[in-house]
């Protein structure tokens, strides 16, 4: 399968991403998908580079895929913990 749609644009509301796509899609999910993100601040969440593969915080150590949103995939991580600082 193909994913060459890209991400060109990042917003977040109280309680979802919203990521934009070069195809004229916009992929809306639910930030309890992706605890970090949920947790993090705005200011943290504003962070984002987005590549051609899909999004990166480097301070949340967050990576998310743009297949993976369009397969309907959340934080595929079972092993990560993160502590409040």
């Amino acid at each position: 399968m193909n994913f060459s749609a890209r991400a060109t644009r990042v917003r977040f509301d109280q309680d979802s991403i919203w990521v934009d796509l070069s195809d004229g899609r916009v992929i809306g999910v639910p930030l309890a998908w992706f605890p970090r993100l949920l947790h993090s601040t705005a200011e943290q969440r504003d962070q984002v580079r987005i590549s051609g593969r899909g999004l990166h915080w480097e301070a949340l150590d967050e990576d998310i895929s743009i297949a993976g949103l369009l397969a309907g995939q959340g934080d595929q991580s079972t092993s990560h913990t993160t502590s409040a600082a």
